[in-house]
């Protein structure tokens, strides 16, 4: 169905309602060459969402994975690779190629007046989608977007997936909202209400199948997958909640040391780096006094990450059956790490119930008063989460516990807010099965990294537009072993807090705060600073960051946060 189609939303509605079960798999595309006789694999790019270092199984959690566990032994766990400590600039960087504010997105969905922090994915940007498409891939989106900040139905779409570069899209074009009824949720270029037995986490997992059965024999394809789990709000099925019940009542501090031994044990991390302190600002297990309320949280985050991991099992599934699964470049990500943000955590809000919405009534707020039954949704402390009328999230506490063992979260630059995993399954390619590679990485490779598996060209002019040239690195030299040759190094900033890993160093600081030093070979727990030690290689760093932001677009962040610069975007 072309994206430009107009139908009526009820016919929408009667198309993608509900769960899409029970999809046929002989539609899948069979193997395919290029105009070469040599073999292009399908691309499978899969994004996670607020999730820390060592919540998968194969990583050290404790929360089940199955399936990525299966692809991890199978394939390659990167344990250095990075993100950009947050959601859209994460997805700008993944989909370009570039660092965020060459992308046009250094912080969030709002314009403050500088090309580095307009909010909306630059049209000097291209994306891997549109470079995919021009080389003969068929090209599908499932999931989260937020790259613009236009994401009503009567917004101006140029920036919506169909017009950079996608065939088809289902998904959300705005960021976090309800599972069991998301805002914005969009069928290629028309807004939908969710159907009945709606979850989120499953209708982009279903979509993704469905999209692999209709794809064309003969043709490859790129696929993009962006999951909000495990991101607020905390809303699960009940009987995923139910399994959990349980499994972390001993508590964070416990679940720390645990994690951490089950990472030494697999070779994940080395054992000179120590477990960073527990925040100071999360009470020891035993001192805490609300206990159900917090076991709840983590168990309904659990079943948030399990309900995910069974379906990018029915995507490999799909591809297994239809024989294409050796011939299909994998590639898992989590988009920054465990987040300490405490939603819905403040004072008790009871909202007064509303009347029921309109089956094709569409849902316009990421944060809901309402139920479309028209029940209040409840937050603060007690109110146990997972139904579609709560809306919290899992706290510093187990945020802490997520990161093991690195510091801090989501926002920040240190090891615990842009450290991810990376999961590479290819088994035509990659022959190194179940390995670990510890060369640094960075979402700005994903780009080269699938320009070199379709055998594309990266352009220089792109729809009348000039294409700011690519600053990633191809991960085919990792594949194998072999550094990834990167003598710039890799740069950070976001919200002031910025950072710089050159080799085995990085420079990292906390905004307004002094740079620290850490070798990373003995201390990735970034505890022991050396910049004291160390003073000219300090400099030599700084100036490095330096010099890169002048390049790259980044902006002191008390000018860009400066309320005079700001400029509001219109949706």
């Amino acid at each position: 169905m072309s994206s430009d189609k107009k139908i009526s939303r009820r016919e929408f509605v009667r198309l993608t309602g509900g769960v899409l079960a029970g999809l046929s798999m002989a539609g899948c595309a069979g193997s395919f060459q290029s105009r070469s006789g040599s073999r292009r694999p399908n691309i499978l790019v899969i994004l996670s969402d607020d999730m820390g270092f060592s919540d998968l199984g194969c990583f050290g959690g404790v929360i089940d994975t199955p399936n990525l566990d299966s692809l991890a032994a199978s394939g390659l766990r990167f344990t250095q690779f990075y993100n950009t400590a947050r959601c859209c600039p994460t997805r700008a960087s993944l989909l370009t190629g570039l660092y965020p504010h060459q992308a046009g997105i250094g912080h969030m969905m709002e314009d403050k007046g500088y090309d580095g922090y307009r909010g909306d994915l630059s049209r000097n940007a291209v994306t891997i989608a549109e470079v995919l498409k021009s080389a003969g891939y068929g090209t599908y989106m499932c999931g989260k977007w937020h790259v613009t900040p236009r994401v009503r139905p009567e917004a101006l779409k140029y920036n919506w997936p169909c017009q950079r570069g996608f065939e088809r899209f289902f998904g959300t074009i705005a960021g976090a909202g309800s599972y069991f009824d998301p805002s914005a949720l969009t069928l290629d270029n028309m807004q939908i209400p969710p159907g009945e037995d709606f979850y989120y986490t499953d209708a982009i997992s279903d979509h993704a199948v469905q999209f692999i059965s209709e794809n064309p024999s003969g043709r490859p394809f790129f696929l993009y997958v962006a999951y909000t789990a495990a991101h607020w709000p905390l809303h699960a099925r009940p009987e995923d909640i139910a399994k959990y019940k349980g499994r972390f009542d001993a508590g964070w501090d416990t679940m720390r040391l645990e994690k951490l031994e089950r990472m030494r044990k697999m070779g994940l991390i080395d054992p000179e780096w120590e477990l960073t302190p527990r925040d100071p600002n999360v009470p020891a297990w035993e001192d805490e006094p609300l206990k159900e309320w917090h076991l709840r949280r983590m168990e309904v985050y659990a079943a948030m990450i399990d309900c995910m991991d069974r379906g990018i099992g029915r995507i490999v599934e799909c591809l297994r059956k239809s024989g294409q699964l050796d011939d299909t470049l994998i590639l898992f990500m989590q988009d920054n790490g465990g987040c300490a943000e405490e939603i819905g955590s403040a004072a008790p809000q009871s909202p007064e119930p509303a009347a029921p919405m309109a089956p094709d009534e569409l849902q316009l707020q990421s944060q809901p008063k309402n139920t479309r039954r028209g029940d209040p949704v409840r937050r603060g402390k007690g109110v146990l989460p997972g139904g579609a009328d709560t809306y919290q999230s899992y706290g510093q506490g187990w945020a802490n516990a997520s990161n093991t063992p690195f510091r801090l979260y989501k926002h920040w630059v240190h090891e615990g807010g842009i450290s991810t995993p990376l999961i590479a399954h290819w088994p035509a390619r990659v022959r190194d099965r179940g390995a670990i590679r510890d060369q640094s990485g960075h979402l700005i490779d994903i780009m080269p990294t699938c320009i070199e598996a379709a055998q594309a060209e990266y352009p220089t002019q792109f729809s009348g537009h000039a294409i700011t040239p690519l600053v990633g690195r191809s991960l085919f030299p990792a594949f194998d072993n072999r550094p990834i040759e990167r003598p710039e190094g890799l740069f950070w900033e976001h919200e002031g807090n910025r950072a710089v890993r050159m080799g085995r160093y990085k420079l990292v600081a906390r905004h307004n705060q002094p740079w620290e030093l850490y070798d990373m070979t003995k201390d990735r727990s970034e505890l022991h600073d050396l910049s004291a030690e160390q003073p000219e290689l300090t400099a030599r760093m700084k100036d490095m960051y330096e010099k890169w932001a002048q390049r790259s677009q980044v902006m002191p962040w008390e000018q860009v946060n400066a309320p005079r610069e700001k400029v509001k975007s219109q949706s």
